[in-house]
């Protein structure tokens, strides 16, 4: 032990601040679950209407270029795919719009998947407009990701015994 850590150790302990209480995770995760109250019935938040209206609207373009002919790398993809696509983003949009938990942890795994996708693109982004399209997805996918973990958890809370 060192001269320094001796003297440290014959100072008076009244003399030392008090040390911050430090909260575990099993103890900061109880204080936010207590402050979470269930959405009402007609209540959707902002980013419940964002991914719902993306849900859909990938939905209606998908169907669309299909039938306006255009092709992804040089191939017109197969019907059965681009109806299946869209059949189940259909179906995430008209969950998250109706508050199902399975259909809100469904789309924030197709959008952590994007997510993932963006940032690997992003390190073989060969242009410019490549390079903003991967940081425009990661921004706005990440910011929708990070607004629905905690819709997540007010759709989850039981409804309050005497509402």
């Amino acid at each position: 032990m060192g001269r320094r850590s001796r003297k440290q150790s014959l100072t008076e302990p009244s003399a030392q601040p008090a040390p911050k209480q430090r909260l575990s995770g099993a103890e900061r995760d109880e204080i936010a679950r207590a402050e979470l109250r269930p959405l009402a019935p007609d209540e959707r938040p902002l980013a419940v209407k964002i991914s719902s209206g993306l849900a859909a609207a990938l939905a209606v373009a998908n169907v669309a270029f299909y039938f306006a002919g255009v092709e992804v790398q040089g191939q017109k993809p197969a019907l059965v795919g681009v109806l299946l696509f869209a059949a189940v983003m259909l179906l995430a949009a008209w969950g998250m719009w109706t508050l199902r938990y399975w259909a809100l942890l469904g789309f924030q795994a197709l959008l952590a998947m994007t997510l993932v996708i963006a940032g690997l693109s992003l390190m073989v982004a060969g242009n410019l407009l490549a390079v903003i399209l991967c940081v425009v997805i990661l921004l706005g996918g990440g910011w929708l990701f990070w607004k629905l973990i905690r819709v997540l958890g007010r759709v989850k809370v039981p409804a309050l015994r005497g509402d």
